[in-house]
């Protein structure tokens, strides 16, 4: 899928393909951002890890390419916690490379990760988001996503404690929700 805008195309990731490309967009972030509170940049064997919990869990790991074919962002989601009713809700994540922010591939990504949840029965997705990135939350609030809560000095990153607020979006799916 194309996206006007941003000028991506829209697919599926595969380790051997786009692992470097990931990676180098979650390094640059963890040193460079509070999206993610982590403080050392990952390593390429985490990678493997990485996408292996994303194939056992059937989860989605969409890239924004670009015309030349390299990776612009990616999204993806995963479980939100590990006990069996929250089955529906998943926690998701969408990262865009530095120079491509404000460009539209955050909502390409978003917009493509929402009907992927859809086509796979999720309720909710959830995105944490540090309270500073007012990009990220104006992108959710646009695509109808609520503030669900905030948790006050969650993080501790760049020498001040950071607030981290929940936004989730209800989706019409599963059709016939069950127990067990």
């Amino acid at each position: 899928m194309w996206t006007r805008r941003s000028g991506a195309r829209i697919a599926e990731c595969t380790h051997a393909l786009q692992a470097a490309s990931i990676l180098e967009i979650l390094n640059e972030a963890i040193l460079n951002s509070t999206a993610l509170y982590d403080y050392r940049p990952r390593t390429p064997e985490s990678m493997v890890a990485w996408f292996a919990a994303k194939a056992a869990g059937a989860f989605p790991v969409l890239g924004a390419m670009g015309e030349a074919g390299e990776l612009l962002g990616f999204a993806s989601y995963g479980t939100f916690r590990a006990w069996p009713a929250y089955k529906y809700s998943v926690e998701h994540s969408v990262y865009v490379r530095s120079d491509q922010r404000g460009r539209g591939v955050g909502r390409a990504l978003l917009e493509a990760l929402i009907s992927r949840a859809e086509e796979q029965g999720y309720h909710t997705l959830i995105g944490g988001i540090d309270v500073g990135n007012a990009g990220s939350i104006a992108l959710h609030e646009k695509l109808g996503f609520n503030h669900a809560g905030t948790i006050r000095q969650a993080g501790f990153k760049f020498g001040r404690w950071l607030d981290l607020a929940f936004y989730q979006l209800l989706l019409k799916t599963p059709l016939e929700p069950r127990d067990g």
